[in-house]
């Protein structure tokens, strides 16, 4: 078992190929090889965004605050800050409506 307190990880800028905006990354935790399970808290300044990507071996999203638009399976969706759980698929792509 590892412990870590609360920001003992320094934050980060969000590196610019794959987001616009003032975006901050704070690690949480990265569990070690063969394992590829990484967490991070992840803030979006207002205007600030994503690019469209995929993730291959799925990804969680934990919603704590703001509005923010997703894609899974092929169907776009809103989060809205609930403290909600968003577990997506492996494709995480644009709709073509979008």
């Amino acid at each position: 078992m590892e412990i870590t307190r609360n920001g003992t990880h320094p934050s980060n800028k969000a590196p610019a190929s794959h987001f616009t905006g003032a975006v901050r990354v704070d690690p949480l935790f990265q569990a070690p090889a063969p394992a590829r399970v990484v967490g991070a808290s992840v803030t979006f300044e207002p205007g600030a965004r994503t690019a469209w990507h995929a993730h291959p071996l799925g990804q969680t999203l934990v919603v704590t605050a703001g509005l923010g638009w997703a894609q899974r399976d092929g169907n776009s969706f809103s989060c809205r800050a609930c403290a909600s759980t968003v577990p997506s698929a492996a494709q995480t792509t644009p709709s073509s409506s979008q």
